[in-house]
Order: structure tokens, then sequence, then C-alpha cells
């Protein structure tokens, strides 16, 4: 299932966040979103998946508008976003039967194995760590078996042994033919699991490469060149 940004804009009075991005994103692709602070990265994921109305331009996914019929294009993604909020007095299983419910969507068993929730699934999310609260957003994410999963830092506070396990299992929906789009600061993390990288400065788009073609290291590299020019392109308007 495709993703489609034509002219995407989002100002906030004279602060320009994200400034007219167009990007086609392809079903079977792990697309990794890089930037620096403030470059527009969750602004973006926010109005992909319909928490904020962009000032100008179009969002498609898999050909439905996200503004002119949201409850069918929210049939079509799952989303982690920066600071996912849950119910604290539920347990992460009973979290998982409420979003399964309200979606039509069934799969728990399968999402609570594809973040190792299944020894804690019962007890209360008010009592997990960070990265088991993660850990049951991503499961939620993933109920229904979406076409198009949006995360935004989906894999901070995740343990090495989790976080390699969630990169798996993402790999393999990529692989079945879903599209992930995953936001990170950790450039590192990017080139390891992505086959697409796109990188925002300061709300646009200033590279656009599949890793496969970079050598180890050379998005890091690319990535502060990239930074400076745009820099530069600011202070020189």
């Amino acid at each position: 299932m495709s993703l489609e940004l034509r002219g995407v804009r989002k100002a906030f009075g004279p602060v320009v966040a994200v400034d007219r991005i167009d990007l086609v994103l392809e079903p079977g692709t792990f697309v990794g979103l890089i930037g620096h602070n403030g470059a527009g990265k969750s602004t973006t994921l926010k109005m992909i998946t319909g928490m904020l109305r962009p000032t100008e331009g179009e969002i498609r996914i898999g050909g439905i508008d996200v503004f002119a019929d949201p409850l069918e294009a929210r049939k079509r993604f799952g989303a982690v976003p920066e600071n996912p909020a849950l119910y604290e007095y539920m347990t992460a299983r009973e979290f998982l039967q409420f979003i399964a419910e309200v979606r039509g969507a069934s799969g728990i068993d399968d999402a609570l194995a594809l973040t190792g929730l299944g020894a804690d699934a019962d007890r209360l999310i008010r009592e997990y760590s960070q990265g088991m609260r993660r850990k049951t957003a991503l499961a939620a994410a993933t109920l229904g078996d979406p076409g198009v999963l949006v995360l935004d830092e989906a894999l901070n506070g995740l343990d090495p042994p989790s976080a390699a396990s969630v990169k798996a299992a993402l790999r393999a929906k990529v692989d079945a033919g879903a599209l992930v789009v995953l936001s990170t600061h950790v450039v590192e993390t990017v080139q390891a699991v992505a086959d697409r990288v796109v990188m925002l400065a300061h709300g646009r788009v200033v590279a656009d490469e599949q890793t496969a073609d970079m050598k180890p290291g050379e998005l890091e590299h690319l990535f502060l060149e990239r930074l400076e020019a745009s820099r530069d392109a600011r202070e020189h308007a």
C-alpha cells in the first residue's frame, strides 16, 4: 500500500515546520526518516496519521485522502506516536483487546509475540517500564496487519534484544509487502534496517537515497553535509 504526499506544507503562524514536501513511498519498502531536532519529522508523521491538518497539500494512503475520508484511511495504517497514550489501569492484553474491538481487527497473540510482551501481557500497564510501554504501543499498531506502519521514534527505550526482535519482525512485514516508515535520530539504525532514507532539514527534503547504494558510515557523512548546506541556504536567503 503506497503513501503519497503532494505539496505538503505546515505552518504554525509565521513558523513553517514543513515546507512543501513531495514524496511517493511504495509498498514493500522500509523507509527511514531522519533529521535534526525541529526538522519537521514528527509534524510530517502527525499529518500522515491525521493528527494535524496540513496548511497546504494532500496526503493519500492506498489512494485514500487522509482528511477527505479519515475513517477509511485509518483502516489502512497503524501508528506509534512519539509519546503514545495508553490506558494505565488496563493490562497490555486488555488494551490490545480494546483496540482490536474498536478497529474490528484481530491478531492479538501475534502482536504480543512480535514485541515479546507475552510473559507480561497480564500485568497492568502502569507497572511497565518505558520500554514495555513502547512495546505495547507497537503491538497495538500492528493489529489487523495494516498495509502501512508509521513509527515515530518507536525503537526508543527498547533494550538491544527487544530492538533486534522488533526490527526483524518489521523487516518480515516489509518483505510481505507492507510499507514501514520509521522516524529516528539514530543514523546507524536507519542505514542498518532501511531500504530508503528520506532526510529532512528545516522542513524540507534534502536527501532521498537508497541505503543499498551507501558504504558503511556514508549516511552520517551525508546527513551532516546536507544539514550544513541547509543552514547556509537559510542564512543567505
